[in-house]
């Protein structure tokens, strides 16, 4: 059955099983578990370490394995403590944090540092739960392994961290390719560039994975609803709103026209003609025709999220910005299933 980005919980019930289990690591709140779910996969757990993103998770997802941990204490747990489930995994899905490598910010500099990733997490050094996550692999020892993580990662000099990843993926048994994917082909209404790291165990001899994706790319247009929050008339966002000109594509680019500085590039503009920027957990989308940020109903379409999904406490933009677009990932997993699984 073919599913759109205009869709609910409630339709994976007319979606046919295939009988494969799927474990999910670092599942915040259940993108990439959705997207296994359209693809016909059983998610039969997840480890998260936020109680808010596990609280979401729980409620809409209901797994039978749930482990409200950081991923460095999740790989301790004795094997005989653990259900056998988990050793005969088809998939073993992860999206490491990824904001060290982010090609905005500081990057090199916090590199090897422990940071928070938000309030009520742990410190962690972040560049290396990757690593973390492929000790996890060599417990378990699925079949085929999907990481998630920012383009970034194969930039500059994070290309040595990519090496290294491949280097205790070959150690531990597995054949890697990688993959830079751009959600806008993929049924997606934004344009989200990924790096997907996709593995599968060396005796299963499966040939190498083709993955295009040729989906027409989605106009804001098609698909704008909603009322979002006006802009605040007495703020610095709103006057430079005022300001803007067709070519610009977030206020930075108004204030480094109009005030000879880039500021507050995190705060995109998009217009009915444009294809979705990446949505992400820490920025800001303001319609170019009127001045209010874009809707509930808008966050949802752009990350493909359905309809009914219950976000609970937090915010919308929050847990669609720091998922996978569920439509990308059952794309990836469609193809997997066909190539290698089926």
């Amino acid at each position: 059955m073919k599913i759109t980005y205009d869709w609910r919980l409630s339709d994976l019930v007319k979606v046919k099983h295939n009988g494969l289990n799927v474990f999910s690591c670092f599942s915040c709140g259940g993108g990439s578990t959705m997207g296994y779910k359209l693809a016909g996969f059983n998610v039969i757990g997840n480890c998260e370490i936020d109680p808010q993103m596990m609280k979401i998770y729980r409620h809409n997802h209901k797994p039978k394995h749930s482990y409200l941990m950081d991923i460095r204490e999740f790989k301790k747990i004795p094997n005989e403590e653990l259900p056998t489930e988990l050793f005969q995994l088809d998939i073993l899905d992860g999206s490491p944090p990824c904001s060290t490598f982010s090609m905005s910010g500081q990057r090199e500099e916090v590199w090897g540092k422990e940071k928070k990733f938000r309030e009520g997490q742990a410190k962690q050094q972040l560049d290396d739960l990757f690593f973390d996550f492929n000790d996890v692999a060599e417990k378990f020892k699925p079949k085929v392994i999907v990481a998630e993580n920012v383009v970034g990662l194969v930039r500059g000099n994070a290309k040595g961290y990519v090496n290294q990843i491949i280097k205790q993926l070959t150690n531990i048994g597995y054949v890697t390719q990688i993959f830079k994917l751009n959600s806008a082909t993929m049924g997606v209404p934004q344009r989200r560039e990924r790096i997907f790291f996709i593995s599968y165990r060396k005796d299963l001899n499966f040939p190498k994975l083709k993955l295009q994706f040729n989906e027409r790319p989605i106009k804001y247009k098609e698909f704008k609803s909603g009322k979002g929050t006006p802009l605040n008339p007495n703020t610095k966002t709103y006057r430079r709103w005022l300001r803007r000109n067709p070519s610009d594509t977030n206020i930075g680019d108004i204030t480094a026209r109009t005030e000879g500085k880039e500021n507050n590039f995190n705060t995109n503009l998009l217009n009915d003609e444009m294809i979705s920027q990446t949505l992400t957990s820490n920025g800001e989308v303001i319609r170019y025709d009127e001045p209010c940020y874009i809707s509930k109903e808008d966050i949802l379409n752009i990350q493909s999220f359905p309809k009914d999904y219950a976000f609970l406490d937090a915010s919308p933009k929050y847990v669609c910005g720091m998922s996978v677009p569920p439509l990308m990932m059952r794309a990836i997993a469609e193809q997997i299933y066909k190539q290698w699984l089926k």
